[in-house]
């Protein structure tokens, strides 16, 4: 996209619920889709004389997030309370971290055209969600919301950027980077439909080559990658036209409209200062010693990034089809286990990423709920490359073995779709086929060679398909040649 000597200039502040049982500062769980309100308490309703406790597992998650982001994981935290108000806040005041968050100067690496661009994270903090308003309308046409405070204290992590991204494309690679790691971590399910992996975007203008940043607006809540991208190439255009009408951009918080793919004014951005945070009485200061850091560290997975590596150098595959394996940790794994069976990695990919996938997506399944397992894909391979069935005919009966969970070789053989590699057998159709069609003969031997595909036709017509392709390509040029 041309900007006309302009360029955006975006940070991105990530949202990610964690998968702990339970809530951030009470015991109720945090289990997503229940009945309102049948997850609740008096510390997570606000009710006067409840007292919040820190939740460790939160703690852990977010040092294992920090690391895997190449934070600095600070020895000491402070809680903070954010005072605002809204309906499905229920003491008046989120507790969050301000000062002194945990995590502090991470990075992630993001990959395009053949190039590494860093990203810098300024921080990543614990803090508790609010709860959310359900809007409904009546047949009088007046409306009304409800409050639901099931997700009133849910743990979050909050995942700031640097304003080091530059277009609405690179902000979509370091998204998808980023949930590909607490997903592998497996603290965040990355459901961004459920808004578990939601973002807010900070985006301003400026000419290229400036170093002052221009006035931002803040877009709010948007939880899918292709939402994200639209709303960002919409404000950046829409800064730039009002810039260069004479207009100011004016700092604000816009909403994007995913119907008519516009953003629109909500309010008046809110400076920290509004907030009034101060440290939480109710908490201590969290401690957290190099024990505690490096227990956790013992305990990271192998990474996205460095699975690409490994990937790559491993098995020989180019980046295309690592960054695809490698950005889930299920699929990574299903290929691994489907390669050591057949070891033919390019095969394996190339399998997994055609005819795998395209099965997992209709049944909108993860690679370990398959019902085609690893060595099964390994099984059929061997069984193309023996030339017992063709490649064809693999891709033919994929679907069905699949949705069984059938081993290949019983399949094919209760089937009767083994290939036929016997010579003579072969070519005693191709002489039959042959004494069939002299005019088509003649017309090949004075030169129309696009025949052969027609009498390979008549060939795999008189076998039902079952005749190898390569040896009848091979016997039938032999025969039509008079060798």
């Amino acid at each position: 996209m041309d900007l006309g000597g302009y360029e955006g200039v975006i940070g991105l502040e990530v949202h990610a619920h964690l998968l702990t049982k339970s809530k951030i500062f009470c015991g109720s769980s945090a289990e997503f889709g229940s009945e309102p309100n049948s997850h609740t308490c008096p510390t997570c309703m606000g009710l006067p004389g409840a007292l919040p406790v820190l939740n460790k597992k939160v703690v852990d998650f977010a040092i294992k997030a920090g690391l895997a982001t190449h934070c600095t994981i600070n020895r000491r935290s402070i809680f903070a309370r954010k005072n605002y108000y809204y309906p499905d806040l229920p003491k008046g005041y989120q507790i969050s971290q301000y000062e002194e968050p945990l995590c502090t100067d991470g990075y992630l690496d993001v990959f395009e055209n053949g190039g590494k661009k860093r990203i810098r994270i300024k921080r990543i903090h614990m803090e508790e969600d609010a709860g959310k308003l359900v809007h409904e309308s009546t047949i009088e046409a007046s409306s009304y919301s409800l409050v639901d405070f099931n997700r009133s204290s849910v743990p979050l992590l909050e995942i700031v950027s640097e304003p080091d991204l530059r277009a609405p494309g690179e902000a979509i690679l370091y998204l998808k980077m980023l949930r590909d790691i607490l997903v592998y971590l497996e603290i965040c399910d990355g459901n961004m439909e459920e808004g578990s992996f939601r973002c807010d975007a900070n985006v301003s203008v400026r000419k290229r080559g400036e170093e002052a940043l221009g006035t931002r607006a803040e877009l709010k809540n948007l939880n899918s990658f292709r939402s994200i991208e639209r709303a960002l190439d919409y404000e950046i255009v829409r800064q730039i036209e009002l810039v260069e009408s004479g207009g100011e951009v004016v700092q604000e918080t816009r909403l994007f409209n995913t119907s008519d793919e516009i953003t629109y004014s909500m309010r008046g951005k809110e400076e920290a200062h509004d907030y009034r945070y101060f440290p939480d009485p109710d908490l201590v200061p969290l401690m957290v010693d190099e024990g505690w850091v490096e227990s956790m560290r013992a305990e990271l997975p192998e990474l996205p990034a460095e699975k690409m590596e490994r990937f790559m150098s491993q098995y020989g595959l180019p980046r295309y089809d690592v960054e695809i394996l490698a950005g889930d940790r299920a699929l990574a794994g299903y290929f691994e286990e489907a390669a050591a069976f057949f070891p033919e990695p390019k095969t394996v990919s190339n399998w997994i990423m055609s005819e795998l996938l395209r099965e997992l997506k209709e049944g909108n399944l993860s690679a370990k709920d398959a019902p085609f397992g690893p060595k099964q894909l390994g099984e059929l391979l061997q069984l193309i490359k023996d030339g017992i069935i063709s490649g064809k005919m693999g891709k033919e009966i994929f679907p069905e073995i699949y949705k069984e969970g059938a081993s290949p070789k019983r399949y094919i053989e209760e089937k009767g779709l083994v290939q036929i590699s016997d010579e003579s057998a072969i070519v005693n159709t191709i002489d039959k086929v042959l004494a069939q069609s002299p005019k088509e003969v003649a017309e090949f031997k004075a030169g129309k060679e696009k025949l052969l595909g027609f009498f390979v036709g008549q060939v795999m017509k008189e076998t039902k398909g079952k005749a190898n392709p390569k040896l009848l390509n091979e016997l039938l040029l032999r025969r039509l040649k008079g060798q």
